[in-house]
């Protein structure tokens, strides 16, 4: 089967993206609350809309810096990764149950980068692997990918996404 056909039919025999999580040895930290005046999500309809998280550990402390100055791009994408977990917690706190997502739809990852930096979307990608690892076919998802001259709290990674769900 091509990407392109995995992509457009997700496999529905998958198993529990839970069962996923543990297999990884992933446990999912509280859904991290807010910064200032918002959600952490909208419920509309079938769509579940993200807001933007960031690389948060469970215990709170967030990684900053500029990727391309004094943060690698190894570094970044473990940080886009956690960053993901931080989306399942979201999606877990919205949904009570992450089965019933059918599809991540769509991801923004934006990168706290240097100028001539140019590898976003391999930053990014911590976070796809980590959608396809646990959602199998239903992870993958369109995206963009793209560089800031600063995020929130100097933070290196900040992504949104959007998900189908049943």
């Amino acid at each position: 089967m091509s990407f392109a056909e995995s992509a457009a039919s997700p496999a529905a025999s998958d198993p529990e993206p839970l069962v996923r999580l543990a297999a990884l040895g992933i446990v999912l930290p509280p859904a991290p609350p807010p910064v200032a005046n918002f959600v952490t999500h909208v419920l509309e309809g079938k769509l579940l809309y993200l807001s933007g998280q960031g690389p948060r550990e469970a215990n709170g402390r967030m990684h900053t810096g500029k990727v391309g100055a004094d943060v690698t791009v190894e570094a970044a994408y473990a940080h886009a990764r956690l960053t993901g977990i931080n989306l399942l917690a979201v999606m877990q706190d919205a949904l009570g149950d992450l089965s019933r997502v059918r599809r991540v739809v769509k991801l923004l990852g934006m990168v706290n980068a240097e100028p001539d930096f140019a590898e976003h979307p391999a930053i990014i990608n911590g976070c796809s692997d980590l959608f396809v690892e646990v959602f199998g076919a239903a992870g993958h998802h369109a995206r963009s990918a793209v560089g800031f001259g600063s995020l929130p709290g100097r933070i290196t990674v900040e992504i949104e996404a959007i998900v189908a769900i049943d």
